[in-house]
């Protein structure tokens, strides 16, 4: 089944300790997807005629995964206080580049899932901060590699590495096979056809494959991670580590294929390649597995560059373009100051602004007369013909704060058609009704008139 990866651990209770930039110290960059390429030798033992061993050379495609455990993983300490790790677990898989399988496919050699922790440092043992590598093969062997990870300047460097098999616990007596030179033909080595573009150079020392790959890209600096399953050796902790395999790799009267322990470089760097001025991140390794069989020690080494997938940096030729966008934040950056010098200014006319805006104000009395609301007017008798009289006067209350646009419009009647005759007398003067609130008064309307038959509009009348 899949891994969850929303489950957290969380300590119960908490355990207090410092929160670095990334609880996983310098394996940070490593969670995602990375794929590539590189190189596997393996001596196999031979249950057969002519030889005890079989000489496995492989050009390998890899995608290699790390994902986040969530949370931390809680250490309780007994003779020192308790710590927390933090890690992630990865799935690594590995294929033959040139060898298929029956349907068509990569043949599948190796595939490895386990997890990598971020390790503090410690005063029972006093060791430095560590990181540990915890491996299952499934041939039958689990293995707890710890070390040590350091940042360096420049490319990372790569000391030669030898597959010559030697004594057991004596590294340095060296024992040679004729299937070592692929020049010698050998029915104890991987055939011709499976083999293609395998050259000496690369059996001769396998991390040729890695100094190969840095041809043609600058590289600042560069993260290295050594560890191995032999407590002190190779920068590990002078305690802890190990291998387990099962019965079968261990034997009984003298080994199958016993794993004696394994030690592995990990090389992780930011690159630019000089053609394109392309950039990535670039995860490079080499590792050495022990095998004890016969009355030997065989070196199984395997090495690749992986290169992190779905992160993309523009290229520098993209930064190059888009400078005109960085010389506009350069301009916005130096009119600051003149805004700034702005706002200072109308701070101090913030005085003379204030009292603008009073002089701008209508005034408003202390007491004002509330608004009386409509107003009926009186209307005068029709006339029998003559001429209109006059319109008349619009009542005042003293409501100057009324603007004129507020008024309502109120229109005297004239007399009806017909033959000329006397004016009309002029309209009863307005008495305001009685209002207690301004709030209580509906709005204003016009006036109305009672329309006699055939009547005309007079001029229009003054508003209050």
């Amino acid at each position: 089944m899949p891994i969850n990866t929303d489950t957290r651990l969380v300590p119960i209770p908490g355990i207090p300790h410092l929160q670095l930039v990334s609880p996983l110290g310098l394996l940070a960059p490593l969670p995602g997807k990375w794929t590539g390429s590189g190189f596997n030798q393996i001596w196999r033992p031979f249950h057969g005629p002519g030889s005890d061993n079989f000489l496995e050379l492989n050009l390998t495609s890899e995608t290699l995964e790390f994902s986040d455990i969530g949370g931390e993983i809680p250490n309780r300490g007994l003779v020192q206080d308790d710590i927390s790790l933090f890690g992630m677990t990865y799935l690594q898989q590995v294929a033959d580049a040139v060898v298929k399988d029956t349907q068509g496919n990569p043949a599948g050699i190796h595939i490895e899932p386990g997890i990598w922790v971020n390790v503090p440092l410690t005063t029972d043992p006093a060791e430095p901060a560590t990181v540990a590598r915890m491996a299952n093969i499934p041939h039958g062997t689990s293995l707890l590699a710890q070390g040590t990870a350091q940042v360096f300047p420049g490319p990372p460097q790569f000391a030669p590495v030898d597959i010559t098999p030697f004594f057991i616990g004596a590294p340095g007596n060296l024992v040679p096979f004729p299937s070592q030179q692929l020049a010698n033909s050998s029915a104890f080595r991987s055939a011709p056809a499976d083999i293609v573009g395998v050259t000496q150079a690369m059996v001769d020392d396998p991390n040729s494959v890695l100094a190969a790959a840095l041809v043609g890209k600058t590289i600042h600096s560069t993260t290295v991670i050594r560890i191995s399953t032999r407590a002190g050796q190779n920068t590990a902790p002078a305690v802890g580590g190990g291998v387990a395999d099962i019965a079968f790799l261990d034997g009984a009267a003298a080994p199958n294929a016993r794993v004696d322990g394994m030690e592995a470089t990990f090389w992780i760097s930011d690159f630019t390649n000089d053609a394109d001025n392309t950039t990535g991140t670039l995860l490079q390794y080499s590792q050495v597995v022990v095998l004890n069989f016969a009355p030997l020690s065989w070196p199984h080494v395997s090495v690749a560059n992986l290169v992190k997938q779905g992160v993309t940096k523009a290229p520098i030729k993209d930064v190059v373009d888009h400078k005109h966008l960085v010389k506009d934040k350069i301009e916005i950056k130096e009119q600051k100051v003149e805004i700034k010098e702005l706002k200072g200014e109308i701070k101090e006319h913030k005085g003379e602004i204030k009292e603008l805006k009073h002089e701008l104000e209508l005034p408003f009395p202390q007491n004002p007369v509330p608004d009386p609301g409509p107003v009926e007017l009186p209307q005068g008798p029709v006339g029998s013909g003559g001429p209109a009289g006059p319109a008349a006067p619009a009542p005042n209350f003293g409501r100057a704060f009324i603007a004129p646009a507020e008024r309502p419009t109120v229109g005297g009647r004239a007399g009806g058609a017909g033959a000329a005759g006397p004016a009309g007398p002029a309209e009863a003067a307005v008495t305001a009704p009685t209002v207690t609130s301004p709030a209580t008064s509906p709005a204003t309307s016009p006036a109305t008139v009672n329309e006699g038959a055939g009547d005309e509009p007079g001029p229009e009348r003054p508003r209050r």
